[in-house]
Parts: structure tokens; C-alpha cells; sequence
């Protein structure tokens, strides 16, 4: 029943045609009882019926059409039959498919229909009075004009509500279309969320690796005990890595991953942090001021990481004999974070191409980390050489 209800709204005039052929069917069995030799009637009856069919097709010009048929039946002392059933068809096409102003035309075609009928049907009396009173003449003229009314207000009601299930679909579509895109957008971000995690992890760990592995394979000869320990940092950092990436892929599994796994680091785990890096070769001073308190873990979190992929960095492209230093200012409204080296720095060039490694991953992720909350990042050259990271985050007490 579905698809049949489809199929005929897609074939609009075969439902047309089906309607006129009743009224063409009612029109020639009144007219057979009334003799074949009216042929006015069928002249009238066929062109009712082939503009019925494609009224829907050409809503304005069959509408205006049949007014103007109906108007020559009137001149014409034609008097109504069945197939005048179809004025009301093309009153209601009129208000509901054509243009606004076929459609007042429609309506006005429809108010006169009652007194035109009546003035063709009017008759005297053989002393040339009237047959019947005016009063009654207009009773009949309302009477006739009511069905055109109706059907006007019918076809108007159908406009209406087409247009509003055309908004609706519109609607509809536009909230789809909106959905849609909100999902590419939390897909986007959730990705360059992970990236971040990602690159944080895998960065800071496997480069303290590679350090504690180059400097194993320097004194494996001559210092043996050095070497087992710069194996054990090695065994560690991994054990460590494993456990960032078992976290991060339960997030990605579970939406409460991220309570049934390891807590992510924060300012608390900064020591650790340090003392790690300082086992890989790297000397950093640590210092904090005002008073230190419980963050929110967004703000926790983000000091930890740009704190991590900073000395990363320093390690990286540092250069030889290089040392660092972090400092933590707590305030009373922002959290101020300064991680700053000796190095060899970085020039406005390399920085406008993303790095001296070509990708630049760890400026953005720490760009995006504090764009989160509404932090602000300030990294470029030292003067008098070497390089500084400021973050300023807005502070809020964690509840």
C-alpha cells in the first residue's frame, strides 16, 4: 500500500485522470437521459476533462482556462450539468498549487459563480414580474457560491500545509546536515586529541630510551655498571610507555575508560618527570611559587604534558651540554608555567616552518592543549640564546 501511495504521488495525473473520468462518465449519463443533440455540453464536458487531467501539471493556466470556460457557458446560456462539478476542482487547484494571483482569482471566479448562475436561471412571470423574490434569489446565489468557498478554503488549507511539511523536510535535512558536521568535528577533535596523547607518550618516553641506548652502547665496554643501569632506565621508561598507551587505548575503547585506568599525570607527578629526564642526561632546575594548591584535572594535565614535550624538545634539538629549567607560578587567577634552556635555540624561520624536525607536532599539540582552556602560549628564542616556552592558563579551584 506504501509503494502505491508513493507511486501515485509521483504520477500526480493518472490520480487526475481518474477524477475526471468520473465526472466525464457523470456528465454523459445526464446528458444521454436529456438526448444527444446538446452539443454545447459536450464540448464543454471534453475540455473539462482534458484540463482536469493536467491541472496539476499546469496549475495557472488550466485554472484560468476553466474560469474563462466557465465564464463563455454563462454567455453562452449554457446551464450547469455534472460536469460542472469540475469548477470546484479548479477553485481548489487554484488556491492550493497555483500562484497567488490565480489563487485571488480563483476566489473571486468562485464568489461571482452563485450570482451568474442565478441571473442565466432567472425567469419571469408572463407579466414580466419577477418569478421570484430578490431575497430569494440572493439565498441562492450564497448558496451556490458556498462549495466554491469551501473548496477555496480547502485548497488553501493544502498550500499551507504543504508548505509547512516542505519546511519540516528542509528542517529535517538541515538538522542532518548539522549532526553530520558536528560529528566530523568531534571525530576531528577527538583524533587531535589523541595525536596529542600519542605524540606526548611516544615522544618523551622513546626518546629517553634512545638517549639511555646510545649511552649503554658508549660504556658497555668500559663501565658495566653504568650500562646496566642506563638498561634499567631503558626497561622502565617502557614499562611506563606501555602503561600511557594501555590508558589511551582503553579510552579509545570505553567511554569511562579514563576511570578504570591509570589517573592522568599532573602537576604532583612533575618530580618524577624531572627525575627521569634527569637520569637521561639532561639537567633541569625545578622551582614553584605562591601557593600551591589542587587544580582542575584539564589544567593538571596540560602543565604535565607541555612541561613533558618541552624537555623533550630541549633534548632534541638542545644540542650538546644543554640544561633547562622549569618554574610553576601559582597565582591568584593564572597559572604561569616558564620551561626555558641554554641550547641552541630555535630561529623565527624554523619556527614559521614547524620545527627543526619538519613536523612541528609538539608547538600545536601544546597550542591546542592550552587553546582548551583558554590558555595562552608564548614560544620563541631566548635571549641570550637557548629557548622559552611561557604558558599562562586561567586558574579556577578544583571542586
Amino acid at each position: 500500500m506504501h509503494r502505491l501511495y508513493a507511486w501515485l504521488r509521483g504520477h500526480p495525473m493518472v490520480v487526475d485522470g481518474a477524477w475526471a473520468s468520473i465526472v466525464l462518465f457523470l456528465a454523459l449519463v445526464s446528458n444521454m437521459s436529456s438526448g444527444w443533440h446538446r452539443t454545447g455540453y459536450y464540448l464543454i464536458t471534453a475540455v473539462m476533462f482534458g484540463l482536469m487531467v493536467v491541472r496539476r501539471r499546469w496549475p495557472g493556466p488550466t485554472v484560468v482556462a476553466a474560469m474563462l470556460l466557465g465564464l463563455l457557458q454563462v454567455l453562452a446560456n449554457i446551464e450547469p450539468d455534472a460536469s460542472s462539478i469540475g469548477y470546484l476542482v479548479f477553485v481548489y487547484t487554484g488556491a492550493a498549487f497555483a500562484v497567488p494571483w490565480i489563487s485571488r482569482f480563483a476566489l473571486v471566479s468562485g464568489l461571482l459563480a452563485g450570482p451568474l448562475t442565478v441571473g442565466m436561471l432567472h425567469k419571469t412571470s408572463d407579466d414580466g414580474s419577477p418569478a421570484h423574490g430578490f431575497l430569494q434569489q440572493a439565498f441562492v446565489a450564497v448558496l451556490l457560491s458556498t462549495p466554491f468557498i469551501l473548496c477555496w478554503a480547502w485548497g488553501r488549507l493544502t498550500r499551507v500545509r504543504g508548505a509547512y511539511l516542505v519546511e519540516l523536510e528542509d528542517r529535517a535535512q538541515r538538522l542532518e546536515r548539522e549532526r553530520d558536521a558536528q560529528a566530523q568535528v568531534a571525530v576531528a577533535a577527538e583524533r587531535a586529541r589523541i595525536a596529542r596523547e600519542l605524540h606526548d607518550v611516544v615522544a618523551h618516553n622513546v626518546s629517553v630510551m634512545i638517549v639511555q641506548a646510545d649511552g649503554a652502547a658508549y660504556v658497555m665496554d668500559n663501565s658495566p655498571q653504568q650500562a646496566k643501569e642506563a638498561l634499567n632506565t631503558i626497561a622502565s621508561t617502557g614499562r611506563q610507555a606501555l602503561v600511557e598507551m594501555r590508558r589511551l587505548l582503553g579510552v579509545l575503547r570505553t567511554a569511562d575508560a579514563t576511570e578504570e585506568y591509570v589517573p592522568q599525570p599532573g602537576v604532583e607527578e612533575l618530580p618524577d618527570l624531572l627525575e627521569q629526564v634527569r637520569t637521561a642526561g639532561l639537567p633541569v632546575e625545578y622551582s614553584t611559587s605562591g601557593h600551591i594548591r589542587e587544580l582542575p584535572r584539564g589544567v593538571e594535565l596540560t602543565v604535565y604534558r607541555i612541561v613533558q614535550e618541552a624537555l623533550t624538545n630541549v633534548r632534541k634539538h638542545g644540542g650538546p651540554n644543554v640544561s633547562a629549567r622549569v618554574a610553576v607560578d601559582f597565582g591568584d587567577r593564572d597559572l604561569n608555567v616558564l620551561i626555558e634552556d641554554d641550547g641552541r635555540g630555535s630561529t623565527d624561520e624554523q619556527l614559521a616552518r614547524g620545527g627543526t624536525d619538519g613536523q612541528g607536532h609538539g608547538l600545536i599539540g601544546m597550542r591546542e592543549r592550552i587553546g582548551m582552556v583558554s590558555g595562552s602560549l608564548d614560544a620563541g628564542p631566548r635571549p641570550g640564546g637557548g629557548f622559552r616556552i611561557r604558558a599562562v592558563l586561567p586558574l579556577k579551584t578544583a571542586r
